[in-house]
Formats: structure tokens, C-alpha cells, sequence
């Protein structure tokens, strides 16, 4: 997936009041920019790190420029969450996520009941999948774990996939890991117990857990492997 066209590279300040960061661009100007993430963004908001911003095409944003990622030890790390559910279309789209066999349709932000909304809805060889998304940036000893801070969301979800797949449906989470330097994908227990306790229920209710990485780079982001998900690591 190509990022907008119009990008420049800084320093960030700091991230606060959570969806909004200073950055000190190249030439000194400093911009206070959206940061669209709401999690606790552990080991990628570092002041000093380097930056890439976007800029949006919509002149009634109260704030034009986006934080788009974040400078690592090694790599860049993707922190726009809203870029995730794009990226992993565009995988499942050109065959790049392959888990799910043959798949004839894919159906974005499904709604489920009143209070009930997915990610995907997938129809594939075997029947329907319901799929979740998440984003996993943070990343500790070459692990990636989710979440980075405590989801109430999160655990929902993870509740209403259970149902799904006890009720005879097909049902899945996708962890898009945005970095590259981590080799397996796992839950934060420490972080958030709750939101485990939930993985654990799903996963015993027949949801299927994978990870995927993602390539982070100046100008784009894409899918590029498939890594091993293993519950109880972190």
C-alpha cells in the first residue's frame, strides 16, 4: 500500500493528550500532528525518535499532517492504525495472506447485532470467516505482542468471535505486526490479563489466531510473511 505522496521526515518532540504529537521537521519548523493510535505505543514513541508524517488531502482537518511511523532500533515501525485494515485487504486481495484458501469476496466493517461490528467477513472454499484485525507494534526480546495496553475493546471482541465459532462459524484474528524485526507474534499477558483470558476462551471456542508481518518503508507498507502465534509467551 503506497502512503500519500506528500511526506516529510522530522524528529518527534513527544506524543501527548493521545491522538496528537510535536515534531521537529529537518529545517526546524515544528508541527503539532494527528497520531492516530489511541494504544500506549510502548518502545515507539520516544522522543528523539525519527519520524515520517503524511500530509491528508482535506482542507477542513483541524490538524493536515499524520504520524505515519516511527524510527526503531533496526526498522521502521508502522503506528497509524488506520492503515492496517488496508494493508491487510490488499494482502488478502493479492493472495499474500493465504490462510483462508480461495476467496471469493471480502466484505469490510460487518455489523453483527446492535453493538456487533468486524473487520472482515470472508467467503471462501470452506464457508464464510469472520475475521478481526488488530495491530501489533509493540515488541520486546524479537516478540511481537498485543495489546499495549489494557482493551476492554479488545476482550469484547475476542467474545463475540467465541460465540461465532461455538455457534458453527468460522472464525479468526489477524495480528499485523509492522515492523520486521520480530520472528513471532504472542499476547502481552502482563499487560492486560483480561484481554488474554478472552484470547484463551476464543481460542478454546474453535477462533483460529495467526500473525502476519508487515514491511514498514518511507514511501509504503505491505505484507510480506506469515509468523508463528503462540499464546502463552508474553
Amino acid at each position: 500500500m503506497l502512503l500519500p505522496e506528500k511526506r516529510l521526515a522530522g524528529t518527534l518532540l513527544r506524543r501527548y493528550k493521545r491522538f496528537l504529537a510535536e515534531v521537529r521537521l529537518d529545517d526546524g519548523a515544528e508541527l503539532t500532528v494527528h497520531c492516530p493510535n489511541s494504544g500506549a505505543m510502548l518502545g515507539c514513541s520516544e522522543p528523539g525518535s525519527r519520524v515520517i508524517i503524511s500530509c491528508a488531502d482535506n482542507p477542513a482537518r483541524k490538524y493536515a499532517w499524520t504520524l505515519e511511523m516511527v524510527r526503531g532500533p533496526v526498522c521502521w515501525i508502522g503506528v497509524h492504525t488506520g492503515r492496517t485494515n488496508q494493508v491487510v485487504h490488499e494482502g488478502l486481495e493479492r493472495g499474500l495472506i493465504d490462510a483462508f484458501g480461495r476467496i471469493s469476496s471480502i466484505r469490510r466493517e460487518v455489523t453483527l447485532g446492535r453493538h456487533v461490528r468486524l473487520d472482515f467477513l470472508l467467503h471462501t472454499g470452506t464457508g464464510r470467516v469472520y475475521l478481526e484485525v488488530k495491530q501489533c507494534s509493540l515488541a520486546e526480546d524479537g516478540i511481537g505482542l498485543f495489546p499495549d495496553a489494557v482493551t476492554a475493546r479488545g476482550a469484547k471482541h475476542m467474545r463475540e468471535l467465541a460465540a461465532l465459532a461455538a455457534g458453527g462459524e468460522q472464525a479468526a484474528v489477524l495480528f499485523c505486526v509492522p515492523r520486521t524485526d520480530v520472528q513471532l507474534c504472542s499476547v502481552a499477558r502482563r499487560i492486560d490479563p483480561g484481554y488474554a483470558q478472552a484470547v484463551e476462551q476464543a481460542m478454546a471456542a474453535g477462533v483460529r489466531f495467526l500473525a502476519w508481518q508487515a514491511e514498514v518503508r518511507p514511501e509504503a507498507v505491505g505484507m510480506t510473511r506469515q509468523i508463528p502465534f503462540h499464546l502463552n509467551i508474553g
